[in-house]
């Protein structure tokens, strides 16, 4: 089954593309690979939430944040391809986290984008990752993904 299907089977919904929020494009292509551009978590044109993780934001809501990043980086693979039944396999994830200095749950968090990825890729979703603490992320937002794709040249 492809991408497409299953995220249909699964009754997600790819979205418009984030506008960029700064001087940059959603994606870069350079052979048969792509690259996003860090995505925050929108959805329907608001920030999911705003904080950061350990104080003002759970770690669920954090999870919740790194699978609609993810998501968003699906939507601009999307636009720049046009078909996610293009893409051949998911290469890396990273995964930034605005924590409080003693939260050492990044991994979990990630675990939102890398569980969405799996539930609609399969062993192609399978990827290499980093899940990075900061101390601070555009707009206050509490994560912020990144993605390399290959694709069907």
């Amino acid at each position: 089954m492809g991408a497409e299907a299953r995220l249909a089977e699964l009754g997600i919904t790819v979205p418009e593309v984030v506008p960029p929020v700064a001087a940059y494009q959603p994606t870069a292509r350079t052979g048969n690979l792509v690259f996003t551009a860090g995505q925050l978590p929108a959805r329907d044109g608001e920030m999911i939430a705003v904080g950061k993780v350990g104080a003002d934001v759970t770690e669920e809501q954090a999870y919740e944040c790194a699978r609609q990043c993810a998501l968003n980086a699906l939507a601009a693979i999307k636009a720049e391809i046009g078909s996610l039944d293009d893409i051949v396999r998911i290469v890396k994830a990273v995964v930034f986290v605005a924590s409080t200095p003693d939260f050492t749950g990044q991994p979990k968090v990630a675990n939102g984008a890398s569980e969405l990825l799996g539930e609609v890729f399969g062993d192609a979703g399978k990827h290499a990752r980093s899940a990075v603490g900061v101390s601070v992320l555009p707009l206050d937002v509490p994560v912020e993904v990144e993605l390399v794709v290959e694709i069907r040249a």
